[in-house]
This record gives C-alpha cells, sequence and structure tokens, in this order.
C-alpha cells in the first residue's frame, strides 16, 4: 500500500478529524501489529495537528504505563495508574482533557514547555490496554471537538491492532 500524507484544514475540526479517522483507516487497513499501527497513528496524528508538541501512546505492561510509540521529544518512560495525566485517564478509564496542565494536582512534567494535555484511554475487549496522549505548547489547545475525534482514531487503532 502507498501512503502519502495530505495536508489538514482543522478551520472546521469535525470535518478535519473525519478527514483524519478516514486517512488512518486507510492506512492501518491490512495491519494488525499494534507497534507498526501506533507509531503510524502518532505520526499521521502529530503531523496533521496543529498545536501539538506531542502525540503517542503508552501501553499497560505489568500494572503500570510503558512509553510507546510516540512523536516529539523524549518522555517520561514509566507512569503509575492513577498519577499524572496519563494515569488518570487510565485509572478513570475516561477522556481527560487538561487545559492548563500546572493546575491539574500531580502532573508529571517530561516536557517543561507543555501547557494543555488530552488523553484517551484505550479499552480493547473490554480491558485497559493503554492511551494516547497529545500534548502542547500552548494552554486551552484541545476542546471537546479534540477530544471526541481523537477518541474516534483511538477506536480505529484498537479495532485494527491485535493488542489482547
Amino acid at each position: 500500500m502507498s501512503y502519502h500524507s495530505e495536508p489538514h484544514d482543522f478551520t472546521d475540526k469535525r470535518t478535519g478529524y473525519e478527514q483524519l479517522a478516514a486517512q488512518l483507516r486507510g492506512l492501518l487497513e491490512g495491519e494488525t501489529d499494534p507497534i507498526a499501527n501506533a507509531a503510524n497513528t502518532a505520526a499521521l496524528i502529530f503531523n496533521a495537528l496543529p498545536e501539538v508538541s506531542w502525540a503517542g501512546f503508552y501501553f499497560l505492561r505489568e500494572g503500570e504505563l510503558i512509553v510507546g510509540p510516540f512523536q516529539g521529544k523524549p518522555a517520561c518512560v514509566r507512569i503509575a495508574l492513577g498519577h499524572g495525566v496519563c494515569g488518570t485517564a487510565a485509572a478513570k478509564r475516561e477522556t481527560l482533557l487538561v487545559p492548563d496542565v500546572s493546575a491539574f494536582p500531580g502532573h508529571i512534567a517530561c516536557d517543561a514547555a507543555s501547557q494543555s494535555e488530552v488523553v484517551v484511554p484505550l479499552i480493547a475487549a473490554g480491558q485497559l490496554v493503554g492511551v494516547l496522549d497529545l500534548d502542547s505548547t500552548r494552554l486551552a489547545r484541545f476542546d471537546e471537538v479534540d477530544a471526541r475525534g481523537l477518541e474516534q482514531l483511538a477506536t480505529l487503532f484498537v479495532q485494527a491492532s491485535r493488542i489482547v
């Protein structure tokens, strides 16, 4: 399969996420390896969304989140469940939008320039398998439209990948 990146216009976020979801479906079609799919998903999101400084995955391994494929600066390797935005989203199994990470109790500053974050839990066969994490150097970069769009992308990733 050949693939080329297309410019993304997120002036209308809902339309932008629909186009991104269609592109991700094509990118993941026929591939089931979770590492390959996570790498391509992170790269697609990082290059498509404006003002994103980090996009990637953490996978649940032996009771903690371990960094997986990502785009951006080096990241924290291990995050305990219930700690930081990623660990809290994982423990609660719900998407967390954090407009100002400095106001989030227990925020883990992997990158001091990060100002806002959104984390989407990955659920496969009813089990938590990890999270999709995005950071921005702009305060309040992410909103509910981003959260719903990223949840759709996370679902496409989980459906395509043999994680459990």
